[in-house]
């Protein structure tokens, strides 16, 4: 069993045993989600591009600590729904190959739409 697998095994026997399934429906997954993703931004709210990557020892573990609260919701609401993060992720990185092709986006930022493919 890989570590991402394990990890929704793991969660889901968190809210089994806790009774929390019956709460876990996608859209409370998703509205605890983007609560944590504000609490993340909220942690480099203020810095500057330097400071963002130069975090103190306590300015880390908060980052680490809220960045484990998304991606334990993400793996909840991906079980919730029966989807396999790692095979999303696969899917999704080929399409963003094809809208961004490395020979015609390397070195800009500008999103897909703003480049002319032939």
């Amino acid at each position: 069993m890989d570590n991402l697998q394990k990890l929704k095994t793991d969660m889901y026997d968190f809210a089994v045993e806790r009774d929390w399934l019956q709460f876990q429906t996608p859209k409370n997954l998703v509205m605890a989600l983007a609560g944590e993703t504000g609490e993340l931004l909220e942690c480099f709210q203020w810095l500057t591009a330097e400071q963002s990557e130069n975090l103190s020892s306590e300015q880390r573990l908060a980052v680490a600590d809220e960045i484990a609260d998304v991606q334990l919701y993400l793996v909840r609401l991906a079980d919730s729904l029966d989807m396999d993060i790692y095979t999303e992720c696969i899917r999704k990185m080929q399409a963003n190959a094809v809208k961004y092709p490395a020979q015609l986006v390397k070195g800009s930022s500008k999103k897909y739409t703003q480049y002319k493919l032939d």
